[in-house]
């Protein structure tokens, strides 16, 4: 049977309306809904009142892909995490973990979680537990880790409580317990954790800590989809799919599987695939198990990279399948799959972009001021220097800001092209 481990800090979701949707109407309404700083709030930031800066930051941060202006969200937050606003220290960690504006730093983001967490800041506890259990910017250290989760789980916080579950399930940092595991797991469920809904299916299914019980697995991976966990919904997949307890329905397995994949889940893409290829509920479909195969793959999924070489191998043997299944694919649900994947890349390609012109106008900024606190002879030749080799990164970051123009734009493109889906009301 395959393993379906919990998939580690998902976002929010609706069952009612998929995720891609969701990014749909978070991209065409973010400046509508993001409520700008009034005039009070920007003279309480410039006085230096730790919470509007904070304030200010968040507005920035969330108009960002349409404004194109990190420095801003920079500035603020760290004003604000200057004179130790946990939130403002937790905002800038998370930037600098996930690239979004400045160059990756994992010190430097497991520093500001520190802070933060210090401090008693639940979500800055989680992050940097999850720093040492990934040996990011610390060295990995899941006592440390386990430590920091119950610090967090200790203030009710869901994902928490779900991790200090998982690692009593692993036996990380603790002795493996799955009594332990459930208990929290079931804590994190009451207060409507998905992750933890679906690992509590999965207990179920193996039968760990309790009698293996497939409808008890079934009835939580149907809450935890209720809730948004797309990997719940590639778990429902896959029980129709091989008929583990219930009767064999590809149908409905198909169904789960495509609820799944349009919200990036790279093992439902992979199984898609698979039943094209191999004609499970429908007509065999090579062009349509090429398409879902090199989908999972680009999400980095190993098997649905090996599938994909696999059958392209065995249909390039024959000239004509080769041609049939090379043909393009009209699949409304493979189309939002797509566009949720090009909607992602070009988040991560527009942070990327900002960060380095960031930077070089930084390392410019550097360069120009070289002859500071030396002899004014000397500082004069050293600016004048400095100023020279300050040319070329100002025109790296000219360059990189286009970039993050175009690209901006071609986000722009694919929004507007999915005005029907952006007009449902936020949930």
């Amino acid at each position: 049977m395959m393993m379906r481990i919990r998939a580690k800090n998902p976002g929010p979701g609706r069952a009612w309306l998929s995720a891609l949707a969701l990014l749909f109407v978070w991209l065409c309404l973010t400046v509508l809904f993001a409520q700008e700083p009034n005039s009070d709030t920007r003279e309480a930031a410039a006085a230096g009142d730790a919470q509007a800066q904070f304030a200010l930051g968040n507005y920035y941060f969330l108009v960002r892909y349409v404004t194109l202006d990190y420095a801003q969200v920079l500035t603020w937050y760290r004003k604000s995490a200057a004179q130790g606003f946990a939130p403002a220290q937790n905002q800038l960690a998370s930037m600098y973990e996930n690239n979004i504006g400045v160059p990756q730093d994992y010190k430097n983001a497991a520093n500001y979680y520190r802070l933060a967490a210090n401090q008693g800041y639940a979500l800055a506890q989680y992050n940097l537990a999850a720093m040492f259990e990934d040996g990011r910017g610390v060295h990995r250290d899941y006592k440390q880790a386990l430590a920091w989760y119950r610090k967090a789980a200790d203030q009710n916080f869901s994902s928490a409580e779900k991790q200090v579950g998982y690692f009593y399930q692993c036996g990380f940092g603790v002795k493996r317990d799955f009594s332990q595991a459930m208990a929290w797991y079931r804590r994190a469920a009451d207060h409507g954790n998905a992750d933890a809904e679906n690992q509590l299916g999965y207990t179920a299914e193996e039968g760990w800590g309790q009698p293996q019980n497939y409808a008890v697995a079934l009835s939580w991976f149907y809450k935890a989809a209720e809730h948004g966990s797309n990997q719940a919904e590639e778990n429902i997949g896959y029980i129709f799919e091989h008929g583990t307890g219930v009767k064999t329905d590809y149908v409905q397995a198909m169904s789960w599987f495509e609820k799944a994949a349009v919200q990036g889940n790279s093992d439902a893409e992979n199984q898609l695939g698979w039943m094209y290829q191999f004609g499970q509920g429908v007509d065999i479909d090579n062009a349509r198990a090429l398409t879902w195969y090199g989908l999972a793959g680009d999400l980095g999924n190993v098997k649905g990279k090996n599938n994909l070489q696999i059958l392209t191998d065995n249909l390039q043997d024959d000239g004509g399948e080769w041609q049939n299944a090379t043909e393009p694919v009209s699949d409304a649900t493979i189309d939002q799959a797509q566009r949720w994947a090009n909607i992602q890349d070009l988040q991560r390609r527009i942070d990327e972009a900002e960060a380095g012109a960031l930077y070089q106008d930084d390392y410019a900024d550097q360069l120009e001021h070289i002859g500071h606190g030396k002899s004014a002879a000397m500082t004069k030749v050293f600016n004048a220097m400095g100023d020279v080799a300050a040319v070329q990164h100002r025109t790296e970051a000219a360059k990189d800001h286009a970039e993050a123009v175009r690209l901006h734009d071609e986000l722009a493109r694919i929004g507007s092209q999915n005005q029907s889906i952006a007009g449902v009301p936020a949930p």
